[in-house]
């Protein structure tokens, strides 16, 4: 028994150390791979991932503003987890029907890097670790930086910039609310939302957030970042 718990303690002090390097690393290196690159069968299929990391200084502000008004309204103003919309997706989860999540990007972002697709409490709890670690350690700036770089945009594509070449034809420094609002709708599930051509319900919705664009616009909602 007690070398199980010698072990045990050594491989708890063992994960510490290195989850703390990697969120340090990170924090000045663009990250160069995730685990969801890596099992996404759409990139092998295609010969490899479409990426171009892009500072946040290289990116319309128009896409941080759309990501908030349709992610995380509250992302300057919590410090990792809004509580608020984790009890009301469980309260809503509680009822039946499609599961709904309550993640903010900060979390979003250390799955990305960090871990894995899908659930499991063993999965969330090391989410919730890892958005402690880069909430403290990056700070607001580098964690929206890091996500617009690594979320899935599209068919073996990642990041914000591959996303807007793919289907704008442009860089994503000069993205309209409009086209922002269509990228932001679209990453809960882009490989099945349409960017180019939404009808619809998405029509509606990227609609919507480009709309809520401006009210992030007005009431600083993206101040952190930029601030």
């Amino acid at each position: 028994m007690r070398w199980l718990v010698r072990f045990l303690f050594k491989a708890m002090v063992g994960f510490v150390a290195i989850s703390l390097a990697l969120v340090l690393l990170f924090k000045f290196v663009p990250v160069p791979i995730t685990a969801t690159m890596i099992l996404d069968g759409e990139v092998w299929d295609r010969g490899g991932v479409t990426k171009d990391w892009e500072s946040l200084s290289n990116v319309d502000r128009n896409m941080v503003r759309a990501v908030i008004a349709a992610e995380d309204g509250k992302f300057c103003s919590h410090d990792g987890f809004d509580t608020e919309a984790i009890a009301k997706a469980a309260a809503m989860n509680a009822q039946g029907g499609r599961i709904r999540g309550g993640s903010t990007i900060s979390q979003q972002t250390a799955k990305n890097v960090f871990l894995w697709q899908g659930g499991g409490y063993f999965r969330k709890g090391l989410e919730a670790w890892f958005t402690v670690l880069i909430e403290q350690i990056w700070g607001k700036r580098r964690i929206m930086e890091v996500y617009l770089n690594v979320a899935e945009t599209g068919l073996a594509t990642y990041g914000v910039e591959a996303g807007a070449q793919r289907y704008f034809g442009k860089s994503a420094a000069s993205l309209s609310p409009t086209e922002a609002a269509r990228m932001a709708v679209a990453l809960p599930l882009p490989k099945e939302r349409s960017v180019k051509n939404p009808g619809g319900w998405l029509r509606r919705h990227g609609n919507t957030i480009a709309a809520r664009v401006g009210v992030v616009r007005r009431d600083g909602l993206d101040n952190c970042i930029y601030d």
